[in-house]
């Protein structure tokens, strides 16, 4: 089964004002998280695990963090948007659906029941259709609340959206640096060709921050 993580211009907006993210990483702290450093060959990014607001989602890429699951695997697309002033876009990795890595999917946890959006530095997981999430992830570069549940829509993917289970709190510079380096344009298949890196960044290893 394909991992998808789409996104269609008409959905997705500009990145928030400074002061807003100022606001909502005040909020984040409000709420019970667990800190991971995933170590990559462009240098660290730590994560806080929405452990409490998006608990089955947390759960699971902590158990992939524990388990080892994501030391090895490799940052491999970097998708661009290009509008604004602002950079954006987002970079994906994680186990790739390697029989020997992934694990079962879990239950879908939409941003309507987590209260979470794909704002800067959210990570969310990628799929195919709710319940196939298991181990590869994005990582935003601005918002793009597009890819948040919107109940209205008549579109079950956009229904549903993605879910968001944590947000980058320190290494958005190397996340920034994954998603400016070249990617290969014979790669990737469909409206992903063109956003696979030409030499994927590995993920030396993850782990909980103690």
């Amino acid at each position: 089964m394909p991992i998808r993580f789409a996104i269609a211009a008409s959905l997705a907006l500009p990145a928030p004002a400074i002061a807003q993210e100022a606001g909502e990483a005040e909020e984040r702290q409000e709420f019970e998280t667990t800190d991971v450093v995933l170590e990559t060959t462009m240098g660290e990014i730590v994560i806080a695990l929405e452990t409490e607001r998006a608990p089955i989602t947390a759960a699971n890429f902590l158990r992939y963090v524990e388990e080892d699951r994501f030391d090895g695997t490799v940052f491999y697309r970097a998708m661009p948007l290009d509008w604004g002033d602002q950079l954006n876009g987002l970079i994906q990795g994680g186990t790739q659906w390697d029989p020997e890595r992934i694990l079962p999917g879990i239950a879908h946890e939409p941003t309507t029941v987590t209260g979470l959006s794909h704002t800067r530095g959210a990570v969310s997981m990628a799929m195919g259709e709710p319940g196939t999430a298991n181990g590869d992830f994005s990582i935003m570069l601005g918002a793009q609340t597009g890819l948040d549940a919107d109940p209205d829509a008549e579109d079950p993917v956009w229904r549903n959206g993605y879910a968001v289970f944590g947000y980058v709190i320190e290494g958005m510079a190397v996340v920034e640096a994954i998603h400016a380096a070249p990617v290969d344009p014979a790669l990737g298949e469909g409206w992903m060709q063109g956003q696979m890196l030409a030499e994927p960044v590995e993920i030396v290893e993850a782990r909980v921050v103690e």
